[in-house]
């Protein structure tokens, strides 16, 4: 599951319990990306008040299928298996319409976003892919093509909390070596605004 120990829902006690009771899913399940920070729990309570609040929170204005896709091509785009499997369930749950998802994924794994998106949400999209591989070369025509594309900055805003916040994730992931063994795949929190509303349902 990890190339650290991560604790079980069993062996946990104190703070670690009272944040893995928060989220949790069905039968106690805590998925890996949480687990792995039981060493040190506090750490967990960033992420996860993070996470709920980039992905999952009612102050976001663009849609959650939106932010699931650019969190998936974030995450292909740092070979990040665990999030691409995990969030491309959830975006396929959100779309409830498998034969889109899929030609979505296949865009996507492919490199050519253009192939099933167009206008803000292709430029948003294409500000992922910078973002995450060029990092240091990022300049304001970066963000004056997103505006030109008809996204506020409200949204440019959230479009880059999503990126950055799976850059992270991604480096956790990948850097620990966590897997979905034993998760369930494509379950969330609510979108409440609320941080400790964070039972993945």
């Amino acid at each position: 599951m990890a190339w650290i120990k991560l604790m079980s829902y069993e062996e946990s006690a104190g703070r670690l319990r009272e944040l893995y009771d928060r989220v949790k899913g069905p039968d106690n399940n805590v998925d890996n990306v949480m687990k792995a920070h039981s060493l040190r729990p506090h750490t967990m309570e960033g992420h996860s008040a993070l996470y709920k609040t980039v992905m999952h929170h009612t102050g976001n204005v663009l849609p959650v299928w939106l932010l699931e896709t650019i969190a998936v091509y974030t995450s292909l785009t740092n070979a990040c298996d665990y999030s691409v499997k995990h969030h491309f369930a959830g975006l396929s749950r959100l779309l409830k319409d498998q034969a889109r998802a899929d030609r979505v994924y296949k865009a996507l794994a492919a490199d050519r976003p253009e192939a099933e998106f167009a206008g803000k949400e292709l430029a948003f999209l294409l500000y992922a892919k910078k973002l995450t591989r060029q990092v240091g070369v990022m300049e304001k025509a970066d963000v004056d093509a997103l505006r030109a594309a008809g996204a506020d900055d409200g949204e440019i805003l959230e479009v880059n909390q999503v990126i950055a916040y799976f850059n992270y994730s991604n480096r956790l992931l990948n850097g620990l070596g966590v897997t979905t063994d034993g998760d369930i795949l494509g379950l969330s929190p609510p979108n409440t605004g609320k941080l400790e509303d964070w039972e993945h349902r």
